[in-house]
């Protein structure tokens, strides 16, 4: 069935760029401080991608106070220089550029603080592809992909359902879309497993960003 999407969420952790480095260092960091020793970065991948308040509670059992601290530790690295340990995945420039062209209106949707999504983008100079950037605020609230998905449907005039659709690497970007009644993208070159993301059930899988390309250009063709 072809498709008329006019509005694209991107999601930016493991789905615009590869934040490996930045993110599990700064955790690396927050856990030193708060007295436990995690040498092998592989084994914090898991915090790519779910908001923090959630990966410090489910992973290392963390009660609120104790997670509000590991995130103040966190972001004290993050900030400084996690933010920039981190890279585009190939082809993304060329895909942003070729869908605003083509007429679409792209957004960021991601768990991350919106002061940082901005920087980032700013630093890989991708920044002005974007229609809006939303992320969660430095308070902890709007973290959950639902929450900032809903928010992003508010802030445009009643256009259908059927023109948005999610973008991303994990289980939570395609429930978030499921949960607000778009349509999602998972894609499998960023650290959600195709397991976690079949099992999601997106209305598409991409395994590469070229394999997105050619879905939201040819077969999703917008009519503007």
């Amino acid at each position: 069935m072809e498709k008329s999407y006019k509005i694209l969420l991107f999601d930016l952790d493991g789905t615009l760029s590869d934040p490996k480095i930045g993110i599990t260092k700064s955790v690396q960091f927050a856990l030193a401080r708060m007295g436990i020793k995690e040498e092998n970065l592989d084994h914090l991948e898991p915090f790519i991608g779910p908001p923090l308040q959630q990966s410090f509670s489910d992973f290392y059992k963390f009660n609120d106070t104790q997670t509000q601290t590991a995130i103040t530790y966190y972001r004290e690295r993050f900030s400084d220089v996690g933010m920039y340990e981190n890279t585009l995945y190939e082809h993304i420039p060329e895909l942003l550029e070729e869908l605003r062209e083509s007429g679409f209106k792209l957004v960021v949707a991601t768990s991350k603080p919106t002061v940082f999504a901005e920087q980032i983008l700013k630093y890989f100079n991708i920044h002005h592809h974007f229609d809006r950037i939303v992320g969660s605020n430095l308070d902890g609230t709007r973290t959950a992909k639902t929450e900032i998905i809903q928010y992003i449907l508010h802030q445009y005039s009643n256009p259908p359902k059927e023109d948005f659709i999610m973008i991303g690497d994990r289980k939570h970007d395609i429930i978030g879309a499921h949960n607000t009644g778009i349509d999602s993208i998972g894609v499998t070159y960023g650290y959600g497993s195709l397991d976690e993301i079949t099992t999601a059930a997106p209305t598409f899988i991409a395994e590469s960003v070229l394999e997105l390309q050619k879905y939201l250009l040819i077969n999703a063709s917008i009519k503007v």
